[in-house]
């Protein structure tokens, strides 16, 4: 097999799926003369014409499809369609697969340039232009749900005229809250990271895109106890979204005591010092992998949760805490990494054919992040646990396989031992690794479906499951802090399976049992 995917291109039957303006600006960027031009447009709107000028010929409409299949044998169609058309781009999507065309998307340009788009896809918004763009648009379409739209009174009401502060602002979902937030006019807007990049990167989007909104950039460890306090005080936020976290698996399951004390003592650090100046909300981004934590990333996501649950009886602050799946396009997901391994020759990597996931676009989870936040414990039932709708979960192999046919390729699953180059031309071998230190093959984002229930914001559901212990919180505060900077990593494993009891054991030692059981 050539590891050069331009090779693998190469002899395409293309066609171009869009409306008169999209097909020009797609037809624009495609080879004019060249084995991979065109054979010309269909257009989503039957009565419509292409505007005149146009170098492409028109075949015919969407209905036309399986016959100009039939007539042209293209095997490539550029979908390129604004997301109004939501029903066209839908229907296209199910009738080029039925066909095995492979799809590519091309993004409208009133998409890339509308308030609505990726902020990564606006110009000067990111390296990759438009393409940012369109990989949102396919993340959709792989996952095959619909993202909710924005509930903007309810984001107005947590935002609005309030000193907001986002702690991990540089990362993926800490900019998206970012960004979202810079749209409704906070009174300021805080932004902390301790990487000094990240930080530098968010700041400059904010400030080229929403020059009349006061910001800071706050260079800090939120590990640091005692100087977050001094910066709460300084701050006075009214409301904290903390979204800092290690949050990679494989590499907590090595590095545990970091994870310790990034997200349980990190976390404490920062909402200790909201409760300490009377912050109105502090809201804790979780994850799925703290319900029956089988890794040291999801158990110490799962203590901090606990921790955060522990303090709402303590103050004036409304603590609660927003747990969802996956996010498709953050930092090291799968897609850009898969975009990688297919720019590279191959073979995509999937670590178990029966590995599930939940999965939804970073806007879709950060506006919902902000929609759960406004809300009261008497709209969540008393609940402080929110769970956002992820719909179902999703075969990572399945995800792959659309992935590669997107990228116009055709998927095959390797035998154990088969070598990658003896795949043939235009196809993209997709190689088992085995689930990784850590890994489950299902997650859960509650114990029990029927413990959650509807809440006021479409897409954030309440958890209703057992409240936890304040006393046996504080007991496992005490004995993790002997931890949060051991340099023996089995030390630490032992004493987080003493209140993870699930964590997977390291070797063959046994877990210990505590007094603290999974309790949400």
């Amino acid at each position: 097999m050539s590891t050069d995917p331009k090779k693998q291109h190469a002899r395409r039957r293309i066609v171009v799926v869009g409306t008169p303006q999209t097909i020009h600006a797609a037809s624009a960027a495609l080879p004019g003369e060249s084995s991979d031009a065109p054979l010309g447009a269909v257009l989503a709107d039957p009565a419509s014409s292409l505007l005149d000028g146009g170098r492409m010929s028109l075949l015919g409409s969407l209905e036309d499809l399986r016959r100009l299949h039939d007539e042209l044998q293209f095997d490539t169609a550029v979908v390129s369609l604004p997301r109004s058309m939501e029903g066209a781009l839908r229907e296209t999507q199910s009738c080029l697969e039925d066909l095995g065309v492979a799809i590519r998307h091309w993004p409208a340009l009133d998409d890339v340039l509308g308030e609505d788009a990726p902020d990564e896809a606006r110009p000067g918004g990111g390296r990759h232009g438009a393409w940012s763009s369109a990989m949102s648009d396919e993340s959709v379409l792989l996952v095959g749900r619909k993202p909710r739209p924005v509930n903007e009174p309810l984001v107005r009401s947590v935002v609005s005229n309030r000193r907001l502060l986002i702690t991990g602002a540089g990362g993926s979902i800490g900019s998206e809250l970012s960004r979202i937030a810079a749209r409704f006019s906070p009174a300021e807007l805080v932004l902390m990271d301790r990487s000094e990049n990240a930080l530098f990167e968010i700041d400059r989007q904010i400030a080229a895109r929403f020059p009349g909104v006061t910001r800071r950039a706050v260079f800090h460890d939120v590990t640091d106890d005692e100087s977050t306090l001094r910066r709460l005080v300084d701050l006075r936020p009214d409301v904290v979204f903390h979204a800092a976290a290690h949050k990679h698996v494989p590499m907590m399951e090595d590095h545990p005591a970091q994870a310790v004390n990034n997200n349980v003592f990190g976390t404490k650090s920062v909402a200790d010092a909201a409760l300490a100046v009377g912050a109105e909300r502090f809201v804790l981004i979780s994850t799925d992998k703290a319900v029956h934590p089988s890794s040291v990333m999801g158990a110490t996501k799962r203590m901090a949760e606990q921790y955060v649950q522990s303090l709402n009886e303590r103050g004036a602050t409304r603590f609660s805490l927003v747990r969802f799946g996956n996010v498709l396009g953050s930092a090291c997901s799968v897609l850009p990494i898969w975009g990688r391994q297919i720019d590279e020759g191959g073979p995509v990597t999937v670590t178990d054919p029966r590995m599930t996931r939940f999965f939804m676009t970073i806007p879709e989870a950060a506006t919902l992040v902000i929609q759960a936040a406004a809300l009261d414990r008497d709209q969540t039932l008393g609940a402080d646990v929110l769970v956002l709708d992820m719909g179902d979960p999703v075969r990572i192999i399945d995800l792959a396989e659309r992935f590669i046919r997107a990228h116009g390729l055709e998927p095959q699953i390797l035998e154990a031992g088969e070598d990658p180059d003896a795949c043939q031309a235009g196809t993209m071998p997709i190689a088992i690794t085995g689930a990784r230190p850590g890994e489950k093959l299902h997650e859960q984002l509650a114990h029990e479906d029927e413990e959650l229930r509807p809440t006021p914001s479409s897409g954030v559901l309440a958890w209703m499951g057992p409240q936890i212990d304040p006393r046996d919180v504080t007991a496992m505060i005490a004995e993790l802090s002997s931890v949060r900077r051991a340099a023996e990593p089995d030390r630490v494993h032992r004493l987080l399976r003493r209140w993870a009891p699930e964590l997977t054991p390291r070797g063959d030692d046994p877990p210990d049992q505590g007094a603290l059981t999974d309790a949400a």
